[in-house]
């Protein structure tokens, strides 16, 4: 061997567990120190597969460990020594530019609900400075901040417009909420994606409403919101609690009437005599209240299953002297128990001892509390609850009482289970029949065109829930008729986008015969809902073999049964319009609301410049 020569295995970090004996020709001959003896082996000198796959191979269960080696050099022996750890090179990673730097830190502060002053925190700004960034690259203070958030509001409001264009039917919730002496309208929308059938939201507005809120400033509150959204004529429901101003204002500002009311009323008018008219008189009679038309109203049946389970529920219980007096006994004992649990530490903790568990507190903002407080009371063993009133210095439940808390819960537990489902994002309005059939407050409900349309459209429901034979075959009808008229409809579209030129052409044979043709529609409409209701599936991806049936599923299963989403819109608000922000302008307090609620900053498209032309992924 040569002093100068160089050998793959100067090198190799597994060099350590074999000697170098000698070279043969363009070989290296080492010997291993783990077989012991004279044995050697041979490889080639610019490699070590052969060393390595007999390491693999007999010294498998032997954990190698390897050696920090340097490169040999021409002054240096045969076999290198351990060298220093190379030096890494960080010159060549990622660097964050500003876009990317603004993006994130707008998506902390938006998301975490935190003031805009996080920017000109100096504790702050010594994190971000740590972020490798290119040259020059810092965060921006407030003002400027502030200013590119305003910019990334709008290309949100832009892109949300852009999505909603090729959306045919959309449904919105509304409500008023009012905190720190301000009120706010806030207003979700909802839409179905025509090719995948999943369902999607966004919030539209949360605005200042000044004065008292009547009717007809509700009224042209929510008309000027769908109207800067281009949603007039595609809104097919908005869903409302049962407030009396929100009433008001869709019984006084009603939808146009359709085409086929208008017709009917054509003809009578016709029938009737001439009746002659002032016309200055009515150009000036005519008031405001003619320009405004909101959607077709749907009350929200969370709320009215909330009503039932409170106020018709106590309606009943206290109509009879003999439930009257267990019932509010045994409400104010709960009561006094819930009250000293929330106000005492002591309390808290002797409840802790005794159920491992808290006591829930009632809370008029929350469906559902009433019912979660007493089940929690009732989970408590009899003796266990009556020692702990004792220590409480509280009245103890008698049998007769403590058995009313369990028959209160059982007969509440199925309203408690429509909330839930009810309350969903993802509930559609066709479950709205399914899960209440109570006469009462439903009864309007249950006879809904809409709603038996919704139902019947659904794969989960189609015709299930339906027992009369004679019904089943009226709803088959009604559904068989709508297809028919979005079918008709959506046909006579195409037809007018492209009228063919009329070519006159010589009456011979049967040209010169003039028939009615044969009503195609009414045949396949019939035959896609026998298909229909016979199909097995259950899932909504079913109704792309269907097309009718998912025009109609679209329509009416597109608003909410519930205006849940506009109360965690206004959950959402409390969060960002604190007390210690009560400076925060309106304007300002619902862009930043908005963004939080349309996650405008967390998908991955945004961590990309956004193109105000190119939909982000949350709205899709």
């Amino acid at each position: 061997m040569e002093l100068g020569e160089k050998y793959a295995l100067s090198s190799w970090k597994y060099a350590h567990y074999f000697t170098l004996v000698g070279t043969s020709g363009k070989n290296v001959v080492v010997r291993c120190q783990l077989c012991g003896g004279s044995k050697t082996f041979s490889t080639a000198k610019n490699s070590t597969s052969n060393l390595l796959k007999h390491l693999k191979g007999t010294h498998s269960t032997t954990q190698l460990v390897e050696k920090e080696v340097r490169l040999a050099t021409a002054r240096e022996s045969r076999v290198s020594l351990p060298a220093k750890q190379p030096k890494l090179d960080f010159s060549r990673e990622p660097r964050v530019t500003l876009e990317e730097l603004n993006q994130l830190v707008a998506g902390y502060i938006v998301e975490e609900m935190l003031p805009l002053s996080t920017v000109d925190s100096s504790s702050f700004r010594r994190i971000i400075d740590k972020i490798p960034s290119n040259n020059n690259v810092h965060l921006p203070h407030r003002k400027s901040f502030t200013s590119y958030l305003e910019n990334e509001y709008k290309k949100m409001k832009a892109a949300l417009k852009l999505v909603l264009d090729d959306v045919q039917f959309v449904s919105t919730t509304a409500d008023i909420w009012t905190a720190n002496n301000r009120s706010y309208m806030g207003v979700t929308i909802h839409w179905f994606n025509q090719d995948t059938l999943e369902r999607h939201k966004a919030a539209l507005a949360c605005k200042r409403v000044r004065g008292r809120h009547t009717f007809d400033v509700i009224a042209a509150e929510l008309e000027q919101i769908h109207s800067s959204f281009g949603l007039l004529n595609k809104v097919v429901a908005t869903v409302t609690d049962n407030a009396s101003n929100f009433v008001k204002a869709f019984k006084t500002f009603p939808p146009p009437e359709s085409d086929e009311d208008e017709k009917e009323e054509e003809e009578e008018e016709e029938q009737e005599d001439v009746l002659f008219t002032d016309i200055a008189e009515a150009l000036t009679s005519v008031s405001d209240e003619g320009h405004i038309t909101l959607p077709p109203h749907y009350r929200c049946a969370s709320h009215t299953i909330n009503l039932i389970s409170t106020s018709d529920v106590e309606k009943y219980l206290t109509s009879s002297p003999t439930t009257k007096s267990v019932y509010r006994v045994t409400i104010a004992k709960c009561t006094a128990l819930w009250t000293k649990a929330s106000r005492s530490t002591v309390a808290a903790e002797q409840v802790q001892e005794v159920s491992q568990r808290k006591l829930l507190v009632p809370s008029s903002t929350r469906w559902n509390s009433f019912y979660d407080a007493v089940s929690r009371v009732a989970e408590i063993p009899m003796n266990e609850l009556n020692n702990l009133c004792n220590k409480l210095g509280i009245k103890c439940f008698n049998e007769k009482e403590y058995q009313f808390m369990h028959e209160y819960c059982i007969a509440m537990k199925p309203l408690t289970a429509a909330l839930g489902i009810l309350q969903g994002d993802e509930c559609p309005y066709g479950a709205l029949l399914n899960t209440c059939a109570i006469q009462t407050r439903f009864s309007i409900v249950l006879d809904n065109k809409d709603a038996l349309l919704a139902a019947i459209s659904c794969p989960k429901f189609k015709l299930r829930w339906v027992k009369d034979g004679a019904r089943k075959q009226q709803l088959k009808n009604l559904l068989v008729a709508e297809c028919q008229i979005l079918s008709s409809s959506a046909g006579d579209s195409d037809k007018t986008d492209n009228v063919p030129n009329k070519v006159v052409t010589p009456v011979t044979g049967m040209e010169f015969f003039e028939f009615e043709s044969e009503p195609e529609d009414c045949y396949s409409a019939d035959q896609e809902v026998m298909n229909y209701l016979s199909s097995g599936g259950f899932e909504l991806d079913t109704l792309s073999n269907f097309p009718a049936v998912k025009k109609v599923f679209l329509k009416y299963n597109t608003p909410t049964p519930s205006s849940a989403p506009v109360e965690r819109l206004f959950s959402l608000g409390g969060l960002v319009l604190t007390p210690r922000r009560n400076r925060l302008s309106d304007s300002r307090f619902e862009k930043l609301l908005l963004m939080r609620y349309n996650h405008c900053f967390t998908s991955p498209d945004h961590l990309k410049k956004v193109n105000s032309s190119v939909k982000p992924l949350y709205f899709l």
